[in-house]
């Protein structure tokens, strides 16, 4: 059972996200909820993007799920709007089905990948995609005026629709680039570990439309997350296990709104979340050959890749709106974050678990080869993820700089803080929004080095402050 993690409430221009309780500016209270929801509404009709009056919600798997669902219900239809809610669903689904309603607008209650007692409001527009930081900045602003709740004489009415997931999966196994008879003929036996949440759902579904013998872990959507909920080498110990006592293909994991994927080998070991990205972008250029980009966080393996597919690599600043709107400038065929969050502009701009399961298992079936052997035939990177912590007060944009100058001779990217290129290795420094602290990310050839690498900056940075 994962231990209770409380921490301040989060409001941002990526809305807001806390530990569910009734400590006034410090949990996610119910009074928060109502007023980022009411503010939604608001910020929607200032700028008129209420059209349809109709916006589609859904929510994952967690304890306080139902609760936060209601509140949300409850004010939109106070406000006057329709709401098509999808209840328990993912991410994902919710991101398609916005469009496909002609909704204004949809909002997803999860915490992602958060512990159990957190929970939040995802917001997206009217195609179904993340709102950007500009109308996120606008939005923020109305919630701190605390607007009135203009109510309306004439209420909005709910109408509950159950079969979206069936909609996601149906057009995921439609895709061109999904060869649903191949998958079939392989057979395959594969472990999920859903984390109690709706993972538990979508994915056996999907699988059991490509012919696969699914073995269920953790797929009770009850929101009891049996473990933590980021899909970590470190959290998947279970899910190893059971793919060799049952003699499986393959294992996948999801983290609680499935939009994250990683796979565990038939041997026991992770695959890599890393390399979620990088399988299935290798698999799609082979026959959708263009470009392809992740964030500055991600492997230098997918931009490998790519170049070996004749294609180019191209990397955003952190953050999935961030990486969508670098692939429409980009025109990219497929992207996604290291995470293990995949996005097919194919199906949807949305980082998607259960496309990249088809992607995945289409190239693996294709091969003809174990997912161990998968995993070997692409370049081995290894990452280093750590902080320091600062004195408040310190100027981290000058510390960065200083950096930069004496690594000016290196190749730099000041896109998302700093990130310096070397010939076998690099390393990012990111100045976190909401703590005083820098973020130093590297990635080299073995984990001594990436190691290393972290620590030689943290030594920089220290010298700097």
């Amino acid at each position: 059972m994962q231990k209770t993690i409380i921490m301040p409430l989060i409001k941002s221009i990526s809305g807001i996200r806390g530990t569910i309780g009734e400590r006034k500016g410090e949990d996610l209270t119910k009074e928060d909820i109502v007023l980022y929801t009411r503010s939604f509404v608001v910020w929607l009709k200032s700028e008129n993007y209420i059209i349809n009056n109709k916006i589609v919600v859904g929510r994952d798997a967690r304890v306080s799920g139902k609760m936060v669902q209601d509140l949300v219900l409850d004010t939109l239809t106070k406000m006057g709007v329709n709401v098509i809610c999808l209840d328990l669903s993912t991410t994902p689904t919710v991101e398609i089905a916005v469009p496909l309603e002609k909704a204004d607008a949809g909002i997803i209650i999860t915490a992602s990948h958060n512990p159990r007692n957190w929970n939040a409001l995802k917001l997206l527009n009217n195609k179904g995609e993340f709102i950007n930081a500009k109308d996120g900045e606008n939005l923020l602003k109305i919630a701190n005026s605390n607007p009135s709740e203009n109510n309306t004489y004439k209420l909005g009415i709910v109408e509950f629709k159950d079969n979206y997931i069936d909609v996601h999966t149906d057009m995921i196994i439609n895709l061109p680039c999904v060869d649903v008879d191949l998958i079939k003929s392989k057979g395959f036996k594969i472990v999920v570990d859903a984390v109690n949440s709706t993972g538990g759902i979508a994915v056996p579904n999907l699988l059991k439309k490509l012919g696969v013998n699914v073995v269920k872990l953790y797929c009770d959507p009850n929101g009891e997350f049996p473990h933590n909920p980021e899909p970590l080498k470190e959290n998947l110990t279970d899910l190893s296990k059971l793919v060799v006592n049952e003699q499986a293909d393959l294992g996948i994991v999801v983290d609680p709104d499935v939009d994250r994927l990683a796979f565990v080998s038939e041997n026991g070991e992770v695959f890599g979340e890393e390399y979620t990205l990088v399988a299935c972008a290798d698999y799609f250029l082979k026959n959708n050959p263009g470009n392809t980009v992740s964030n500055l966080s991600s492997s230098r393996a997918l931009k490998d890749i790519t170049e070996l597919n004749g294609c180019n690599y191209f990397a955003s600043a952190v953050g999935e709106v961030n990486v969508v709107e670098m692939m429409k400038e980009k025109n990219a065929v497929i992207g996604g974050e290291g995470n293990g969050g995949i996005i097919l502009p194919e199906l949807h701009y949305g980082r998607d678990a259960l496309v990249g399961i088809a992607l995945f298992l289409t190239h693996l079936a294709g091969l003809d080869i174990s997912c161990s052997q998968l995993r070997d035939k692409y370049p081995n990177y290894y990452m280093s993820k750590d902080k320091v912590e600062l004195s408040k007060g310190l100027d981290v944009d000058a510390i960065i700089e200083n950096i930069k100058l004496k690594y000016s001779n290196q190749k730099l990217n000041s896109i998302d803080g700093l990130k310096i290129d070397f010939e076998d290795s690099w390393v990012q420094l990111r100045k976190s929004n909401t703590e005083p602290i820098v973020r130093v990310y590297s990635e080299a050839k073995s984990q001594n080095t990436a190691n290393d690498l972290s620590s030689r900056f943290i030594s920089e940075i220290k010298n700097f402050s």
